[in-house]
């Protein structure tokens, strides 16, 4: 059973870049046909595809947030990064780490404000 968890600041200043890393265990992120997503959850909203990363590290990523997004790998540790540019308050979420093969990881809370 594959294990993800969330790691990275739950605070952000406006205009800064929002960094969160996802650890993997139980499994590869080179694994065929293994595909790693980022989702968030505004408060009071629905959940939000971000973009995924492939197992051979192609990544594609939400049209409405591609201008500001980027997903990276480190293999070596089985980790896999989302950065995402110039954020405003509107970018407050939890975010979550997940699988394609459903499983996800517990979530951090990312607040931005001054």
């Amino acid at each position: 059973q594959v294990q993800l968890q969330e790691s990275g600041p739950g605070l952000v200043k406006p205009s800064q870049t929002l960094s969160l890393t996802c650890t993997v265990s139980g499994g590869s992120i080179t694994t065929n046909n293994y595909y790693w997503s980022w989702i968030r959850q505004p408060p009071g909203k629905g959940l939000e595809w971000i973009g995924y990363i492939a197992y051979g590290g192609s990544s594609y990523y939400s049209p409405l947030l591609k201008s500001r997004t980027s997903i990276s790998r480190d293999t070596s540790k089985n980790q896999f990064t989302l950065q995402l540019n110039s954020v405003t308050p509107e970018d407050t979420a939890v975010y979550y780490c997940v699988s394609n093969l459903g499983s996800w990881g517990q979530g951090t809370q990312v607040t931005v404000s001054s």
